[in-house]
């Protein structure tokens, strides 16, 4: 049985999902609300993510959040996020990028150019497949239809301007809603998804 690609993003109330770890992760287009998700963290959003890494056994990333994982998670093998550390250090780290990039993080590779055909040979490698954050990356995967399910942690909070998985260029599609997880403490809300495959449906009111 193929295995299956999973989009995790973290996104306000008004759908930016830059920056949510901290001020300085993407400051693009002078943004100036990095680390927005932090006030807003809480225990059981946090076990929802823990779960979903803890039964993945491949990552899949987009350059700047590889370089944002690489420099943060091979220092926390030990401490409180040491079983996220872990399993990243121990799990195969795919990365997308149109360079030549140093990987230096254990496990790490780059994808070639021929997207869906890398996309269907991790299929075949692999069981569980996520994607966090890479917002361009996602965006890539999301217009190709190159993914299996797309979790949205949403947050109640508007922040206006920033880089967003849905942009008012990119293409339509339908999606089918999975699961909502009841409303963490502080209001979080995740979202789980699935593709059609078609382009939404219209009709008339009226009729």
């Amino acid at each position: 049985m193929a295995g299956r690609i999973s989009i995790d993003l973290f996104t306000t109330l008004d759908g930016v999902a830059q920056a949510p770890g901290g001020p300085d992760e993407d400051n693009d287009g002078g943004f100036a609300f990095g680390g927005w998700q932090a006030p807003l963290l809480d225990e059981a959003a946090g076990s929802q993510v823990d779960e979903g890494i803890q039964e993945m056994d491949a990552l899949l990333l987009g350059r700047r959040t590889y370089d944002i994982f690489a420099a943060y998670w091979p220092h926390h093998l030990d401490g409180p996020d040491a079983s996220i550390a872990r399993t990243f250090e121990r799990i195969p780290k795919y990365v997308a990028s149109r360079g030549t990039p140093d990987l230096n993080w254990r496990g790490s590779s780059l994808l070639g150019a021929d997207l869906a055909a890398e996309m269907a040979s991790l299929r075949e490698r692999h069981h569980s497949i996520h994607v966090i954050g890479s917002i361009d990356f996602a965006r890539t995967l999301f217009a190709e239809g190159l993914y299996d399910q797309l979790n949205l942690w949403v947050h109640p909070i508007v922040v206006g301007p920033g880089k967003r998985l849905f942009t008012d260029d990119g293409p339509p599609a339908a999606l089918e809603l999975i699961a909502a997880e009841p409303a963490t403490e502080r209001g979080v809300v995740l979202l789980r998804y699935r593709p059609t495959g078609s382009v939404p449906a219209t009709g008339d009111m009226s009729a």
